[in-house]
């Protein structure tokens, strides 16, 4: 009796597990089919990155990838969820299925492209460094034994340790959560500099009026694109093929043209 009652046991958990199995190993991507299920579509971002992402005076989320993707989802039928994350966790946060998607000024790096899939590049970008206008720097070579902030787990700080002897020779790399504070510490002098996105520094010098300088020398040249779990394959074409609709029809050029003054967006072209 025992021994029945122990195969009985054993071949019930056998059937509990078969059908996990089977899903997985049938390989079948439903990633596209899920979101119009559900009928949202939600965005991962960091909320204080303009012009790409960040809260206005009355604490709505906008920006230009805001504006886009909003238009995305409508067209696929869905309504736009932008969900804040932390963006020292954002691979984690797309891994376990809190968003559906990273959509924030996000560059394609050979170290993200390990964990995700992306859509086609949108805009084009490079890593700078802002500086105070009054500073006397005017190169990287006069960040030398200097302090320079940078957001954590931007690509910014993957541009300071790849670009060749830049971090060695700076005094003092300072991490911050978010551009903005990082900028706000430069302005009272707590670093000397702050790395980041070329886009970001420009809307952020022209917006805020703070006496602001972009130095001439990049560290990197760049491309944002939308990053997205490895088998979310189907979602990744439904959203580029969007993207690709909207730079035909006109649609793209319009946003990019409403939050940058022209057409900076390079899909088709």
């Amino acid at each position: 009796m025992k021994r029945l009652a122990a195969i009985i046991i054993a071949v019930s958990l056998a059937l509990m597990v078969l059908p996990a199995a089977g899903s997985q190993e049938s390989g079948v991507d439903t990633s596209l089919q899920d979101v119009q299920e559900k009928g949202t579509f939600i965005l991962g971002l960091d909320d204080s990155f303009p012009p790409m992402g960040f809260r206005d005076e009355n604490g709505n989320i906008v920006g230009f990838d805001i504006d886009t993707a909003r238009e995305v989802a409508s067209r696929l039928g869905v309504e736009l969820i932008t969900q804040p994350i932390d963006w020292n966790s954002k691979e984690q946060e797309l891994a376990t299925g809190n968003i559906d998607c990273i959509w924030n000024g996000f560059t394609v790096t050979p170290e993200r492209e390990k964990v995700m899939i992306f859509s086609e590049p949108y805009l084009r970008n490079a890593q700078v460094v802002v500086v105070r206008a009054d500073s006397g720097i005017s190169s990287l070579a006069d960040l030398a034994g200097k302090a320079v902030g940078v957001q954590a787990g931007s690509s910014a700080q993957e541009a300071i340790d790849d670009t060749e002897g830049f971090r060695d020779s700076l005094g003092e790399v300072v991490e911050f959560k978010e551009n903005l504070t990082a900028l706000m510490d430069l302005e009272i002098g707590g670093v000397d500099g702050v790395v980041m996105d070329l886009v970001v520094a420009n809307y952020s010098i022209q917006t805020s009026g703070k006496d602001f300088i972009v130095l001439d020398e990049t560290l990197t040249e760049e491309e944002y694109a939308i990053g997205f779990r490895k088998n979310d394959t189907a979602l990744r074409d439904a959203v580029n093929s969007e993207l690709e609709a909207m730079a035909a029809d006109g649609t793209l050029a319009a946003i990019s043209e409403s939050w940058f003054g022209s057409d900076i967006t390079v899909v088709g072209k």
